[in-house]
């Protein structure tokens, strides 16, 4: 089978089981000692962005809705990520996210809202020079109802959401992890 090689500019990531390893269903990272990046995830980022791509993180952030982390634990969160990042010759070029509960917002994925703030941000973007990747069907179906590229990242089979089956038949392109999606199905300048 050969591989499906997708040219963007701009590369939308989901963040819990995409770059760092998702918690048990129920359960959120409130805090960075509960952060562990998936193994070659930085590297990816750091590889995306020497390609000259705008690296923009789409995350449902429920657990604010639910009461288990706040908006500034997240943000703490994030503000540690970046350096991490920068610390690796990487950074992500914005985090969009959403606080809320199911059925409460447009934001929340597979609704569109947090790739429709991304594009006001970056005008530049479009559903055709960009790609999805994600862990779960609602990263795959928000990607879709745009008519953007889309990759599903399988990641750990015990954390993978229900529809983790769908969401790879439906992908346009299916890896293991965040790094194999990047050698196998980004075209990347000077890879």
């Amino acid at each position: 089978m050969l591989a499906l090689i997708i040219i963007v500019r701009y590369v939308f990531l989901d963040r819990d089981g995409v770059l760092n390893r998702k918690m048990p269903e129920g359960v959120y990272v409130s805090d960075w000692a509960q952060f562990e990046w998936l193994p070659g995830a930085v590297e990816a980022v750091a590889r995306m962005k020497q390609a000259g791509l705008t690296v923009i993180v789409v995350s449902n952030q429920r657990g604010i809705a639910l009461g288990r982390l706040t908006a500034m634990q997240l943000e703490r969160i994030h503000d540690k990520m970046q350096t991490h990042l920068a610390r690796n010759e990487a950074r992500l070029d914005a985090i969009f996210y959403c606080p809320h509960d199911r059925d409460e917002c447009h934001c929340r994925k597979p609704d569109t809202g947090l790739f429709e703030q991304a594009f006001k941000e970056f005008p530049q973007a479009s559903p055709e020079n960009s790609v999805v990747i994600g862990d779960s069907l609602s990263d795959i179906v928000a990607g879709q109802r745009l008519g953007m590229k889309t990759i599903f990242i399988q990641g750990e089979k015990d954390r993978q959401k229900e529809g983790a089956d769908t969401a790879a038949a439906r992908a346009d392109a299916v890896a293991e992890s965040l790094l194999q999606a990047v050698e196998k199905h980004l075209a990347l300048k000077g890879s």
